[in-house]
């Protein structure tokens, strides 16, 4: 600064009406420092435009470099006694977000008092202000008034506030008037009204009451439904600031509605709205990662990460989602106990599926008690099932029959699997698997049949295989070899290995089925590599004499090994026999 300046500011300090007239120009020429040192002068002096400025540099931190609430407020408030509606209406908004009269006593630690926003102090000054025609301030009382705490909650003072702002022009109290109108609508006529004050907002480009203009579009509230407004909008407020306008309007392009499609562009407003703590965004934007379509390349890594993003704003099917790569190692190093903190995490924020997911890990031993502890799955899942819940009486009966965190109970995990038997598959056939072995229930094997039978006509896989079984031994019921074949190969295809097996036996001969050995041979093939011994056997045996397929004493030996060593009978004796070759089987 120069000394001419200098000397024109100090003999400014000398009188008060110069000291705000000096600083005034020096704000207008960004002279904050000089304009604040002479602010000073005039509010000491009482001059009320000098008290508002210099409390708006103690708000801003615009004059010193430091922000000030404290003082802030008392020299904003000695404006506003004296009248000064645009300070009693800062002060409103000061006190709405957060500040708190005991910041003003003295003492060391009062400005770290946190208490919650000041309603009732905030409502005071923007009445003070409201009642001077100030229509920001009116509109900020029917705010209060309509989303204030219940004890200051007032509709029809809302409805005056917001009336006198929006004849005034103002389009917050446009928007939150609309809003109060659409919220208590039952009838065309306020609905069409609503409409239009959040149309007028809108006009005046409210970020807010851009993104309510494109959910009356997009829902048809009080217009017909149209998409292409919608997204028109929902960019507006987006580009606006509207975190949930974000989601929606990348939503939109990711899926072509209303709008050309755009995955790349759609993927990056979702991951502007998740890295503002949007969780739907975040798991939206893990999903484009972990299922790619067109230009955006699969990486489950970058999908974990999204997922857990989303899974800590608390989405429970982000935190499923997690656990399932922890769990297979898609993109993270597979890790059981981390698998089961996440699905703990959805389960507790009511996720079934993440609840039978856990159980299954603590069932099977899976996770590390040393660093996992096990959860409560079986009181989850026994108060859901006391409600009525038959996937939870399900669960909790499989608790009781394994002894998931409780005693073992087959007596009670039957009258369980029985409740929830009706409309569950999985339950039919635990029950029915209970009766045909006589486990916490009397043996009958035809009532085993019937649920098996159940379970089976809705395609479980293992319930095929047993339901083949009963067919095949005439269990329970008539022997129906035909029946019990359809069986076996629909479990088989469903990838049961003892279904492969036993399909290759009886497409071997010497059951009412036709003969087919080169099908036999094929199953036998496929459960030998899926590692069961029996058919390793059997598949020998094949190549050895060549039934449907040239002899071949190398694989047949292989094959004979294989079985040899599982502990198979009879496979020792067919390896010593493949010293002295028979003769092929036609």
């Amino acid at each position: 600064m120069s000394l001419k300046a200098t000397i024109a500011d100090n003999l400014a300090a000398r009188n008060p009406q110069k000291s705000l007239t000096r600083a005034l120009a020096l704000q207008a020429e960004g002279e904050h420092a000089r304009a604040f040192r002479l602010f000073i002068v005039a509010a000491e002096a009482g001059l009320t435009a000098g008290e508002r400025e210099l409390g708006l540099y103690y708000i801003t931190g615009g004059g010193n470099g430091l922000r000030d609430p404290a003082a802030a407020v008392r020299w904003l408030s000695r404006a506003a006694d004296k009248g000064d509606a645009e300070c009693q209406y800062t002060l409103a908004g000061i006190y709405l977000a957060g500040f708190q009269k005991t910041q003003l006593e003295p003492g060391l630690f009062t400005a770290a008092v946190d208490q919650g926003t000041d309603f009732a102090t905030a409502l005071q000054w923007a009445l003070r202000a409201a009642e001077n025609g100030h229509a920001p301030a009116q509109a900020l009382a029917g705010f209060i008034f309509s989303t204030g705490p219940d004890a200051l909650r007032d509709e029809a003072k809302a409805r005056h506030w917001y009336t006198l702002a929006a004849e005034a022009g103002s389009p917050q109290a446009h928007l939150g008037l609309g809003i109060a109108l659409l919220h208590n609508a039952t009838t065309d006529e306020p609905t069409f009204a609503g409409v239009e004050h959040i149309r007028k907002a809108a006009e005046g480009e409210l970020p807010d009451a851009l993104y309510y203009m494109a959910m009356i579009y997009e829902r048809g509230i009080g217009v017909l439904p149209d998409a292409a407004k919608a997204v028109e909008y929902y960019g507006k407020a987006a580009n606006g600031g509207v975190n949930n306008a974000r989601a929606k309007y990348g939503y939109m392009l990711l899926n072509g509605i209303g709008t050309k499609q755009n995955k790349v562009e759609g993927e990056t407003w979702l991951r502007r709205a998740a890295l503002a703590g949007d969780g739907d965004a975040a798991i939206l934007v893990a999903n484009i990662y972990a299922h790619p379509q067109g230009e955006l390349p699969p990486s489950f890594t970058e999908a974990a990460s999204w997922f857990q993003l989303s899974a800590e704003a608390g989405n429970r099917n982000a935190a499923r989602a997690l656990a399932v790569l922890h769990l297979t190692g898609a993109g993270l190093p597979r890790n059981a106990d981390e698998a089961a903190k996440w699905f703990r995490i959805a389960a507790e924020l009511g996720d079934t599926v993440a609840q039978s997911d856990l159980a299954e890990l603590q069932l099977r031993g899976r996770t590390n008690p040393r660093f996992t502890e096990p959860a409560p799955v079986q009181d989850w899942f026994e108060a859901a099932a006391e409600a009525g819940d038959d996937s939870a009486a399900y669960n909790f009966g499989v608790c009781l029959a394994e002894g998931v965190n409780l005693e073992k109970d087959e007596a009670r995990a039957a009258i369980w699997f029985r409740k929830a038997a009706d409309t569950l598959a999985d339950a039919a056939y635990a029950y029915g698997r209970l009766l045909l072995q006589g486990r916490g229930v009397a043996q009958d094997i035809a009532g085993a049949r019937e649920w098996i039978g159940r379970a089976a006509a809705s395609k479980l896989p293992m319930a095929l295989f047993d339901m083949g079984m009963l067919h095949a031994q005439g269990a329970g019921g008539p022997r129906d070899d035909a029946a019990a074949l359809a069986c076996f190969a629909q479990a088989a295809e469903a990838g049961v290995v003892p279904a492969m097996y036993t399909l290759g036996a009886l497409l071997g001969g010497g059951h009412d089925v036709p003969v087919d050995r080169e099908a036999s041979l094929g199953w036998y093939r496929k459960a030998a590599t899926a590692g069961h011994a029996g058919a390793a056997l059997m598949l020998g045996k094949y190549l050895r004499y060549g039934i449907a397929t040239p002899v071949d004493y190398e694989a047949a030996r292989k094959w004979f090994e294989v079985a040899e060593k599982a502990g198979v009978p009879g496979a020792s004796e067919e390896i010593a026999a493949l010293q002295s070759p028979p003769e092929a089987v036609a």
